[in-house]
């Protein structure tokens, strides 16, 4: 598969086959109201994350904490989802919603057969694809196999070493001001972790929501990291949701291997952590 992304009219041609459609809209009623044809609605917190937990404390993961494996196997497979299923995920604000986390999570579950929409909803309705307001109906199969995560996570201990060694690069995707500490809307604590760089995911996307493209994209990820290697970058976010847009978008630019803080400032920043504010 050339890019992790897909065309809406590309998926045109899909819509009716064999694929697993996934809606990550973090609005059921949106999803309610009108969504494509056979798409499932997958909820960051119940099913993307294990934020509705009674025992979620986001000093302990973040506010949206990876959910068990096993979990996540099980709800795969509650999808349809196996190793050959063809999976298209989509959102509405640039696969920045949760679209990119659930891309994460299937490739970190070995997945290889996973695109995501690129424009999001808005370029579904753009190409003038069908809609519907049926319930999707898939056909259970066994859970996914998979035993553990794939893909490279971090922990706080870890990003702590991380921001002290050269050889590494600690990549914060969240808004200048919410870096800089002019603003906090979600979490207690404005500012950022000592060390870090700043690269709003924003940056990412261009008209319509639409991904730069990838030599553009290559070239902007280049100027923050240097001769680092993607394998010695750190990538996080608020809850390590918007982080992933940044990691798919690494993806389009031919950059894989970069970890992802899942706790990201949301855990950070309700520990007993050192943290910074201005622009470094």
């Amino acid at each position: 598969m050339s890019s992790p992304l897909i065309s809406a009219e590309e998926l045109r041609e899909m819509l009716g086959g064999d694929v697993v459609i996934l809606d990550a809209r973090p609005s059921k009623a949106a999803y309610d109201a009108g969504h494509l044809p056979g798409a499932i609605h997958a909820s960051l917190d119940r099913e993307l994350s294990a934020a509705s937990d009674p025992d979620a404390d986001p000093a302990r993961g973040g506010r949206h904490p990876l959910p068990p494996i096993e979990r996540w196997a099980a709800q795969l497979g509650t999808w349809g989802i196996g190793p050959e299923t063809h999976v298209v995920l989509y959102d509405d604000h640039d696969a920045s919603n949760a679209a990119s986390r659930a891309w994460w999570m299937l490739r970190s579950a070995g997945h290889k057969h996973v695109r995501v929409l690129d424009g999001g909803f808005g370029a579904a309705l753009a190409e003038s694809l069908p809609l519907t307001t049926s319930v999707a109906q898939p056909v259970p199969r066994d859970p996914y196999p998979i035993t553990a995560w794939k893909l490279p996570i971090v922990t706080m201990p870890d990003v702590d070493r991380a921001r002290h060694d050269s050889a590494w690069r600690v990549v914060d995707v969240r808004s200048e001001p919410r870096f800089r500490g002019e603003t906090e809307p979600i979490d207690p604590i404005a500012g950022h972790i000592p060390g870090a760089v700043n690269l709003p995911f924003a940056k990412n996307v261009e008209h319509g929501g639409h991904f730069k493209p990838a030599k553009v994209l290559r070239h902007q990820f280049e100027k923050v990291l240097g001769d680092i290697e993607p394998k010695q970058v750190i990538v996080h976010c608020g809850s390590g949701v918007t982080a992933c847009q940044t990691l798919l978008a690494m993806s389009v630019a031919g950059l894989e291997g970069a970890s992802l803080y899942v706790g990201s400032w949301s855990e950070w920043c309700r520990n007993d952590a050192p943290r910074a504010t201005g622009p470094e």
